[in-house]
């Protein structure tokens, strides 16, 4: 009897040294802190490499738009006699003026016989209101979508029940006229898709600005620059990047892409580009005064050629 309590003994020692030695080990304080410092250090180094990744899909992504954009245009011109549409950058029906060159909706209708939206024209050709938006910009407008689909009946759920204009993050040159201020002379946007004697082939821009009155002394884009911060946007029109500069000096240093007539994009400096002004007076060319301008637009110079 005495043997076998022994020998039961034996056997239970056996079987919690077994566990014991089954039983999983924890972390020590030390070892966590070093899997903790090793994950830090690698975040550290992917982190920038990843926000790299991202610039470059969205600079892809931004090139892709645009040539859609130009792809579409010239599909609605091989479809209406080589003519490009209208410009909806416009104010006014009777006495009408020219907006800036990012406008999607106008106010009005420059004519009875005129949309006053770009997807009044395009939007057999273009069905995703993406495609009209640079992805680079810091926030989408929250409608955009919706006022691509109502077209000239755009009306902002959350404003007066009026027609609503609607501005967006490129610039579109198509049947657009502005002045040049250091050439002393108009830029014209190209007419069809044959061109014409002194009109430009430049048909979408990325916005690049100065002075707009929604950002007033500052530098604006849709593409990031610098120390910048985010104008936003409002019932009518979308974000974009600016930064406050002093007067006179010059434009910070960005990289911007352009479209045009015959289907490429390329990609300009802001230190290559002439000034653009909106024009309020169409008869004689006259630009809005400094206190209400919707701002310069920075144009690629090979814009003129």
């Amino acid at each position: 009897m005495r043997a076998e309590t022994q020998q039961k003994s034996v056997c239970f020692q056996a079987r919690r040294r077994r566990l014991r030695t089954k039983s999983p080990r924890g972390f020590t304080l030390i070892e966590l802190l070093v899997v903790i410092s090793v994950i830090s250090v690698m975040t550290g180094i992917l982190l920038p490499a990843l926000n790299k990744v991202r610039r470059q899909a969205r600079a892809l992504l931004a090139t892709s738009n645009q040539r859609q954009i130009l792809n579409c245009v010239n599909l609605f011109a091989a479809d209406n006699d080589d003519r490009y549409p209208e410009s909806v950058a416009t104010i006014g029906d009777v006495a009408w003026n020219w907006a800036e060159p990012m406008m999607l909706t106008a106010h009005n209708a420059r004519s009875p016989r005129l949309y006053r939206s770009m997807s009044a024209y395009l939007r057999p050709y273009i069905e995703d209101a993406d495609i009209m938006y640079c992805p680079n910009a810091p926030r989408k407008y929250k409608y955009l979508q919706d006022a691509w689909n109502a077209g000239d009946e755009w009306d902002n759920p959350e404003t007066l029940p009026m027609k609503d204009p609607l501005s967006g993050t490129f610039c579109f040159y198509w049947n657009y006229t502005g002045y040049l201020e250091d050439r002393n002379y108009l830029f014209r946007g190209p007419r069809n898709s044959a061109g014409g004697r002194g009109e430009s082939k430049l048909l979408v821009s990325d916005y690049f600005g100065y002075n707009h009155w929604r950002s007033k002394n500052s530098y604006s884009s849709c593409e990031r620059f610098g120390a910048v911060s985010i104008t936003e946007g409002t019932q009518l029109s979308s974000a974009y990047w600016s930064g406050e500069s002093s007067a006179g000096s010059d434009a910070p240093q960005i990289r911007l892409q352009a479209g045009y007539a015959d289907g490429h994009v390329e990609s300009f400096s802001s230190s290559d580009t002439l000034i653009m002004k909106v024009i309020l007076h169409p008869k004689t060319g006259e630009p809005y005064p400094e206190d209400i301008t919707p701002g310069n637009f920075y144009l690629p110079r090979n814009a003129l050629h």
